[in-house]
């Protein structure tokens, strides 16, 4: 009982871990646009660029015509497509059909034997990364468990890019917004000496109470009671 279990709990993982790795492969597929998103360096005609048993990831979904001098891509050996070469484009030889040529970085110059002109024909697609040394489990297993771990490691690891790039990209717009605000705050900044010189605001400031004003006359009525007074109090001589 116990031992059916065991064997149940083991196909279970067994085919989570199939169909994980089959959604991976299709997932890959289809983002870089290629049946075979990804080849392992097997010579050292791209070094220091490239190392044996680097793992190279392909994005196929770049069109042919938009490939230039520099970029590194992968084709297919003209003669009889039974071997998969990795280069660096050096010149287009003619545009219509556009034609290209390669050279290996550790070559001195293009060797016929491998540096065919190239057309759309035996395009594959542009290098897009590269994954150091993780092809040597070619070496250590075979198919197809060896292309299960190499699909597993990149799917895992292109996740992690995505992650950090949508990472960065917030951290990038909540810097921004708060420079901003600073920006704002320091256009024109106010000491607290320059409080009393702020304009008022009429709406929200009580008005300036005036002195009561003199009654002139009450004034001239007093002055003249006490003119006679003073005159009545005068005796006749």
């Amino acid at each position: 009982m116990v031992i059916s279990q065991l064997k149940r709990g083991w196909i279970k993982d067994i085919l989570i871990i199939v169909i994980g790795v089959a959604i991976i492969w299709m997932g890959l597929r289809v983002v870089f646009g290629t049946e075979n998103p990804f080849y392992v360096v097997s010579s050292g005609s791209m070094i220091p660029e490239l190392q044996v048993y680097d793992v190279l990831v392909i994005q196929g979904n770049i069109p042919f015509q938009q490939i230039d001098v520099g970029d590194i891509i992968v084709f297919n050996r003209p003669a009889d497509h039974d071997r998969v070469i990795v280069h660096r484009v050096v010149a287009i030889i003619d545009e219509d059909p556009r034609t290209i040529r390669t050279k290996g970085d550790a070559n001195p110059a293009s060797i016929p034997g491998t540096d065919f002109p190239i057309t759309e024909e035996e395009y594959i697609g542009e290098v897009y990364t590269v994954i150091p040394q993780v092809g040597y489990v070619t070496r250590i297993l075979t198919p197809p468990i060896n292309y299960v771990i190499i699909a597993i490691i990149i799917g895992i690891m292109i996740i992690k890019q995505v992650a950090k790039s949508k990472k960065e990209k917030e951290i990038a717009s909540t810097f921004d917004f708060k420079s901003s605000n600073e920006n704002s705050m320091n256009e024109n900044p106010v000491s607290f000496g320059e409080l009393d010189k702020i304009p008022q605001d009429k709406e929200y400031v009580e008005p300036e109470k005036k002195p009561p004003e003199l009654d002139n006359t009450q004034n001239v009525k007093d002055t003249d009671t006490s003119n006679i007074d003073s005159d009545e109090k005068k005796t006749p001589e």
